[in-house]
């Protein structure tokens, strides 16, 4: 036997135990017909992955000793494999752990695109930091117009705010703040080698009690969709659901306040959405 076969062995009997911990709802697949086993089968992890049934019931039995770092990452990705077991996965079939990637903080002319075709719903795109990377005009009516502006940190105008102030006694502002440290925390552990997310981590602790208070609590969460209510100073009271989308790879999201439609709060984006943008 050669000194690769129990790595082989190893590789095969992962991808069999991490297929049954998988149900068709998980993957986002139809659940058709009777299942004698749990999990997924064959034909839909390869599928998903974009290869051949053979050649994943091969990877599944050991007879296949060389799969590529594209057919690894394809199986991380359909399998939905944790980092652990991403790396896990790479080290089984001998190849190089992934480095882990940075943050990306660049752009698209396709999100651009995208934000200036919603004219009528707020828009902006965060990087993993908190960061304010891109806005449409209707966006400058709720974060204001941050051209020239020099801190374009979400996490530090949070966290400016005294003690004192009206707003954390306001439970949906808290509620909606220790969301959106829980999902900083997701991206602290995803890229552990970002400078910027950890000067930041480092600078709110010793400067904000509240912000070390909600950071000791260890709650990590991807950001979600979530119930906003705000009293704006033009249109007054609006509530809407503020939707994050996020841009795979890059560690961007796009925040998007979501009016009902026939809403008051729907009648007053229109409203704003005519008027110019915010000056800076």
């Amino acid at each position: 036997m050669s000194a690769s076969a129990p790595r082989r062995a190893d590789l095969a009997a992962f991808l069999r135990a991490r297929r049954a911990r998988l149900s068709p709802q998980d993957a986002g697949l139809p659940a058709i017909g009777p299942r004698r086993t749990p999990g997924l089968r064959r034909q839909e992890v390869a599928q998903l992955a974009g290869m051949s049934v053979d050649y994943y019931i091969r990877l599944e039995q050991g007879r296949r000793p060389h799969p590529s770092r594209q057919v690894l990452s394809a199986l991380a990705r359909a399998l939905m494999l944790s980092a652990d077991e991403r790396d896990y996965l790479f080290r089984m079939a001998s190849v190089a752990v992934p480095q882990a990637a940075l943050p990306s903080r660049e752009i698209t002319p396709g999100i651009r695109y995208l934000l200036d075709s919603m004219p009528t719903t707020p828009a902006y795109v965060v990087d993993a930091a908190y960061n304010v990377l891109a806005w449409n005009q209707l966006a400058t009516h709720f974060i204001g117009n941050l051209a020239r502006h020099p801190d374009r940190n979400m996490i530090r105008w949070t966290f400016r705010r005294p003690p004192e102030h009206a707003a954390w006694s306001d439970a949906d502002f808290v509620r909606f703040t220790r969301a959106t440290v829980a999902d900083l925390r997701a991206g602290y552990a995803r890229y552990p080698g970002d400078p910027e997310i950890g000067s930041l981590v480092t600078e709110m602790l010793a400067l904000s009690p509240e912000f070390a208070e909600m950071w000791d609590a260890h709650e990590v969460e991807a950001r979600g969709p979530m119930l906003k209510r705000v009293d704006h100073p033009e249109a007054g009271p609006l509530e809407f659901e503020c939707q994050v989308l996020h841009i795979a790879e890059t560690g961007q999201r796009i925040i998007t306040y979501c009016a009902a439609p026939g809403s008051t709060t729907e009648d007053a984006f229109l409203k704003l959405a005519a008027q110019p943008a915010r000056p800076t």
